[in-house]
């Protein structure tokens, strides 16, 4: 086992580039259609939870202020959307790299066998993390953290405006970190030059 600094890198027989499965992120906005329909789920999330009070403002003010709340509603749940589609992709990618190991006999060896599948898979994140994958705006940690909480995305209609606003990014962290913690020690990293794979954006 390599040691740099206070990471520990597992060793691996021979100098040959192990080339792993690509990482496919499905990328780019989505259509004007679905946009619309985020948009008007946004704003009878606003009409119906009553977020506005009824009698504080003139009707104009009120139909302003309704207008930018279901905006940002939008913007916090097409945010969410990116970044559980990221984790969605990341996950996959990790179960696809655990059956390329098991595939290979000089990687099989690597991966801990009495570890649930996925579960504390952290090396592979940290991998991503030294090839320096461009995740854009995407915080990779909390990213996996809401395809752990979430199997499917959850539709706007089933998010609270509190869900939106406040705690979607402190349920992420929390998965995160709990599926993290399931690594047993000691925790080793994977050395990146000793592998190669493709990000595709679809």
């Amino acid at each position: 086992m390599d040691i740099v600094g206070t990471r520990k890198f597992v060793e691996i027989g021979g100098d040959q580039t192990h080339e792993l499965p690509p990482l496919l992120i499905a990328d780019g906005p989505p259509p004007a259609r679905r946009l619309e329909k985020v948009m008007n789920m946004a704003a009878e999330l606003v009409e119906t939870d009553a977020l506005i009070p009824f009698g504080t403002v003139e009707d104009a003010e009120l139909d302003r202020r309704r207008y930018d709340l279901a905006v940002q509603f939008s913007e916090q749940y097409l945010g969410l959307r990116a970044q559980w589609r990221w984790g969605d992709a990341v996950l996959e990618w990790i179960r696809q790299c655990e059956t390329t190991f098991e595939m290979s006999a000089a990687l099989r060896g690597l991966l801990r066998p009495d570890v649930w599948p996925h579960a504390g898979r952290t090396s592979f994140v940290a991998l991503l993390q030294d090839k320096h994958v461009d995740f854009g705006d995407v915080q990779l940690n909390q990213a996996l953290g809401l395809r752990l909480a979430f199997r499917h995305l959850p539709p706007l209609a089933c998010c609270t405006d509190q869900f939106l606003m406040y705690l979607h990014q402190s349920v992420a962290a929390s998965a995160y970190q709990a599926w993290a913690s399931m690594t047993p020690d000691p925790v080793s990293a994977l050395p990146p030059e000793r592998f190669a794979f493709q990000v595709v954006r679809m």
